[in-house]
């Protein structure tokens, strides 16, 4: 299934921000614990909000994700059709999420019904490990959805082809909930647009990439070119909520 939103339309729709990959590279099953929530619309069934399998039946996702519904869909295929396998759970989100800016508590998973067998569950950071990286720390990018905007008459449009990508960004800035990471092609980073929220960043890139991840995608600059903004999960707020449903490292 393959998608082209106008930018606008794509704003207007979500309402709240919801990123995919950007300058990515198709993941195949490089991260195959990868997956998406996947929902039924008036346009069609497609991925709206990816994120990461951290325990066989515990699906990582963000708060901002939520339908209004607690039951959902998960998908680990890396390319959505209507023959893709959807496994049912239930959505839990952080009952402090909110709007602030100093910690928004944007996280949420999904307790699936029955836990994948053939999959390998990501790895969570220590309690406060991330406050000792370096500016320009290398992660990885992992979700379905959107690619880059293209300019074009009547503005810029998205392509989504609904599809599991990666790409790798630069740590930029560390905050106590966030982390920044550079998506500027012109600088080789790459990053998230509209469909990759929730998804993961993994500490590393390339042949310095762990399984453990940094922190989920949770919003970024309206034209996907910037910046991706990631909710750390090695603060106390973070590790509170995942602790009802994980053991924790």
């Amino acid at each position: 299934m393959s998608r082209i939103v106008s930018l606008t339309a794509a704003l207007v729709f979500l309402a709240l921000p919801v990123f995919a990959i950007t300058y990515g590279t198709d993941d195949g099953n490089l991260h195959p614990e990868v997956g998406a929530l996947v929902g039924t619309f008036s346009s069609g069934t497609y991925p709206y909000c990816s994120g990461t399998l951290i325990a066989p039946n515990v699906f990582l996702t963000a708060a901002h994700c939520d339908l209004g519904t607690s039951r959902v869909f998960v998908t680990f295929d890396a390319k959505f059709s209507s023959k893709s396998k959807l496994l049912a759970g239930t959505y839990y989100a952080d009952p402090l999420y909110n709007q602030a800016q100093d910690d928004p508590h944007d996280i949420a998973v999904v307790v699936l019904d029955s836990g994948v067998k053939n999959i390998t569950p990501a790895r969570l950071p220590a309690a406060g490990s991330l406050g000792a990286l370096s500016v320009n720390a290398p992660f990885t990018s992992v979700g379905y959805g959107g690619q880059e905007a293209v300019n074009q008459p009547g503005g810029p449009v998205i392509a989504y082809l609904d599809t599991r990508e990666y790409v790798s960004g630069s740590l930029n800035a560390i905050n106590p909930a966030w982390l920044r990471l550079s998506q500027n092609i012109h600088t080789g980073d790459g990053g998230t647009c509209y469909g990759d929220s929730g998804g993961p960043n993994f500490i590393g890139a390339s042949r310095t990439e762990t399984n453990i991840v940094g922190g989920t995608t949770i919003t970024g600059d309206s034209l996907c070119k910037a910046t991706n903004v990631i909710y750390r999960l090695d603060t106390d707020s973070a590790r509170s909520f995942l602790s009802r449903f994980v053991k924790l490292p």
